[in-house]
């Protein structure tokens, strides 16, 4: 998932005004105003440990990152036949189905941010300038195009095309930016159908309103074609609508449907962002930086 899905909740409603209503991978969530400083130093000056540091680190240079990644997609690939063998597997939740899927084209969900393409490069840069996400320094970096393939995903991609299953790209990136987004996947060997298998935040939906970024009315329009056999993701929001983002509210969906996972959903690590960390501090990015930063000490689980 895009950084900005939740990183900044308020930039959303602005960005989809910019974008019109196509916004195809705009995943901002309306991101409060940049916290850095005027300059990068002062910034590095206020902030000596950047929260981002070892998270980025990780993903960059631990062998760890790359083999969980890895192990996912494969363990995943080696479900497929299971889950073209049985007419009525389903990845959508039953609120999402609104037809039979039995019948229709095989198809999975792949988010795009962090769970196909990694944008660690990115995160990067704004530790070391000591920088916060924004939208104009992020389309910068998706028009160079050059997001590399989270690691095992390439294979997975190619298997399940050779099986005749369709990559869905469901993303919250936004319609400027399909362009540049198609061919970077293209670009490292992701298949690519055409341009209606890229279904970002804004895609109109006949019959469903859209809130924010979620995505559920855009599972349901691929359902209407597809027999959806998995979902891909980092976040939870990319596999069912996180109605209530609390800490409370996600361990209960975790308990609703954590059998899927493993089997019908896939989760990608990603410590870098994500809605996990709002929901520690009540989806306020206007509270300034030390009250967010105290409200997630205050969530830690700090041993005696």
């Amino acid at each position: 998932m895009d950084p900005g899905a939740v990183m900044r909740p308020h930039l959303l409603a602005a960005s989809l005004l910019a974008c019109s209503l196509a916004l195809v991978a705009c995943k901002r969530v309306e991101p409060v105003p940049s916290q850095a400083s005027p300059t990068a130093a002062d910034s590095a000056e206020a902030v000596p440990a950047d929260d981002n540091l070892n998270a980025v680190l990780w993903v960059q240079t631990s062998a760890e990152y790359r083999m969980l990644t890895t192990q996912t997609f494969k363990a995943a690939a080696d479900h497929l036949d299971k889950a073209l063998a049985e007419p009525n597997w389903d990845a959508l939740v039953p609120a999402e189905r609104e037809n039979p899927g039995a019948g229709l084209r095989p198809a999975v969900i792949v988010d795009i941010d962090e769970t196909v393409l990694d944008n660690s490069p990115y995160q990067a840069r704004l530790v070391r300038d000591g920088e916060s996400y924004d939208e104009v320094s992020w389309a910068a970096w998706v028009a160079e195009k050059k997001a590399k393939p989270v690691p095992g995903v390439v294979d997975f991609a190619r298997a399940a095309a050779d099986k005749g299953v369709t990559l869905l790209y469901l993303s919250n990136r936004a319609q400027h930016l399909q362009e540049a987004t198609l061919a970077n996947l293209r670009e490292v060997g992701l298949p690519v159908a055409d341009d209606s298998v890229f279904l970002g935040l804004g895609t109109h939906v006949e019959g469903c309103e859209q809130h924010g970024s979620e995505k559920k009315c855009r599972r349901r329009l691929a359902g209407r074609e597809y027999r959806v056999l998995m979902q891909f993701g980092d976040q939870l929001g990319d596999f069912v609508e996180v109605v209530s983002n609390t800490p409370e509210g996600r361990a209960a969906l975790l308990e609703e449907y954590g059998d899927w996972f493993g089997e019908r959903w896939w989760m990608l690590p990603n410590p870098t962002y994500g809605s996990w960390e709002p929901a520690t501090f009540n989806n306020d990015w206007s509270q300034p930086l030390e009250v967010r930063r105290a409200a997630k000490r205050a969530a830690l689980d700090v041993a005696p």
